[in-house]
């Protein structure tokens, strides 16, 4: 009966057979779990249990790193996403409302650097300060730090000296 029990949906996995369903390694579920991503129990043995779900759950954590959500961010948003219970389809569903917005930026931005990373370098020159043809005399730095083109500055004119 006993291994009956061991392959029913609502067993509880150890640490070992999550890693190898979810493809992390043991010490990135320890980590998870110390930063509040995952959560288990211990058994009598002091040895870590997991929810099932737990496997849906990491599979959405991995999802999100992907397209590069940091851990905090994750937490984040996961915040409200109950750990100790089955997700509802409506919990999933509000998940995925909030990513949305993040998602669809993300996605712009990605867009707008593939459209753009051959005009970057296209001159040669490799200077992202003091590109002659899409940055003259380094005018876009008056508008601030960073990737100023990948965060919706326009170009500034050919020469003029703004």
């Amino acid at each position: 009966m006993a291994s009956r029990r061991a392959h029913h949906p609502s067993a509880e996995l150890p640490i070992g057979a999550v890693a190898r369903r979810s493809g992390l390694a043991i010490s990135a579920l320890r980590f998870y779990e110390s930063n509040g991503l995952i959560t288990s129990h211990r058994t009598e043995g002091h040895q870590r249990r997991y929810r099932r779900d737990v496997l849906r759950r990491l599979a959405v954590i991995q999802a999100a790193q992907r397209v590069g959500f940091s851990l905090v961010e994750i937490a984040d948003m996961l915040t409200d996403l109950p750990d100790d219970h089955r997700v509802s389809p409506a919990e999933w569903q509000r998940l995925a409302d909030g990513w949305r917005p993040q998602l669809d930026e993300r996605i712009r931005l990605l867009q707008r650097l593939r459209d753009q990373l051959d005009s970057c370098i296209g001159c040669g020159c490799l200077s992202l300060d003091h590109c002659a043809l899409a940055n003259p005399a380094d005018r876009l730095s008056r508008q601030g730090t960073g990737p100023r083109f990948w965060q919706g500055a326009r170009r500034p004119p050919a020469g003029r000296s703004t």
